[in-house]
């Protein structure tokens, strides 16, 4: 079994919104670490590894909640590609960080993970 087949059959385990807490929290650690050059393997790793959670989330998500995250994935594509290039700094750096802050935002409100019983 692959690292990836590894990773993949324990994230799969979880319901679908753990699953997006998952891919939420990624996106949050891109987002805290993508500022410091020591961590360029890890902001590398977590991308690659956000657009597989989204793979992999698709199949069970909602119609609408599918082209948001294909929307994500092609974002996501554009920030590895940019990041493994050497091309992700000032501007581009800082807007990156914000979005993908955004999107881990968004994607969590969306799992329901914040809901609270108000009984």
């Amino acid at each position: 079994m692959t690292r990836l087949e590894a990773v993949r059959e324990r994230y799969m385990r979880d319901g679908l919104e753990i699953r997006l807490g998952g891919l939420a929290a990624n996106l949050a650690r891109i987002a805290s670490f993508s500022g410091r050059m020591k961590n360029h393997g890890s902001v590398e790793y977590l991308i690659e590894e956000s657009k597989w959670f989204i793979e992999w989330i698709v199949p069970d998500a909602s119609p609408e909640m599918q082209a948001e995250l294909v929307e994500l994935q092609i974002q996501l594509a554009l920030w590895h590609r940019a990041w493994k290039d050497g091309m992700m700094e000032g501007y581009r750096l800082d807007d990156m960080i914000s979005h993908a802050q955004t999107w881990s935002d968004r994607i969590l409100e969306q799992s329901g993970l914040l809901k609270t019983d108000a009984s």
